[in-house]
């Protein structure tokens, strides 16, 4: 896609309710695109963040929901995303999964559960969205992670899930093209885990003192990441940005 030609183009983020999602929802939208906001649990979230999109430019934004994790589900609403404006020009595979899985305790439900998310999910999604994507000469983006190069301990089957998902890039850039691109965007700490994966605050500042530039990240640096690869990035494909501080320069 060319430079300057977002308008009306639609793009589809998938764990958009929330973090890193809803603000590449947010940037794309301000920059003219159509918005497929994906949801699965957060549902009052995604629809709030539709209306507003929708307050400030009439039907340009969607909350849908989908169980990415189901095959069907999944298939479903790329559809759905399709025939909601007759057309689809960016996928973006940002939902997954995160948790501590020790090693000697991982159990097979954990294993299925991360895979199935980070991996599976956005084969099967680009898989079902490449026809619409060709059309138009459309791109696809995959968030993975920082650590793929070095894994934290404790989080072993995420560290392989999203390392898969960078090699499911190559793949998939090889695959598509030249219809369609496709790149992924490596995060490092952008946003604290919540919930059970918090760190207490001494975690924190060991982990900031190990970035080059010595802080953590904004979610506005993912999307303008993302917004370069959909309207500046033209002859880029099969390629990883990192965009961590330089994080994976200071590695354990």
């Amino acid at each position: 896609m060319s430079k300057h030609s977002l308008t009306s183009k639609v793009a589809i983020i998938t764990g958009a309710a929330r973090r890193i999602g809803a603000e590449i929802a947010r940037t794309l939208h301000a920059a003219g695109m159509n918005v497929v906001l994906h949801y699965n649990i957060s549902e009052e979230e995604a629809i709030t963040l539709s209306q507003q999109f929708n307050q400030k430019r009439n039907s340009s934004a969607i909350a849908l929901r989908a169980d990415l994790q189901d095959f069907e589900s999944g298939k479903a609403f790329i559809q759905q995303a399709a025939n909601t404006w007759k057309r689809l020009d960016v996928l973006i595979n940002n939902a997954s999964r995160f948790y501590r899985t020790a090693f000697g305790k991982i159990t097979e439900y954990a294993w299925d559960d991360l895979m199935n998310s980070n991996l599976k999910a956005p084969f099967f999604l680009s898989q079902a969205a490449a026809q619409f994507l060709a059309e138009n000469q459309g791109s696809i983006i995959n968030i993975t992670d920082a650590h793929i190069e070095s894994p934290s301990r404790d989080y072993s089957v995420y560290s392989i899930s999203k390392s898969g998902l960078v090699m499911l890039t190559k793949v998939l850039a090889k695959e598509l093209g030249p219809a369609i691109r496709v790149n992924a965007i490596a995060p490092g700490v952008i946003l604290w885990p919540e919930g059970e994966n918090a760190l207490p605050e001494a975690e924190k500042q060991t982990i900031i003192e190990k970035t080059l530039l010595k802080r953590i990240g904004q979610p506005e640096d993912i999307a303008k990441a993302v917004l370069f690869f959909i309207q500046d990035a033209d002859y880029v494909t099969g390629q990883m940005l990192s965009i961590d501080g330089g994080r994976m320069l200071c590695r354990d």
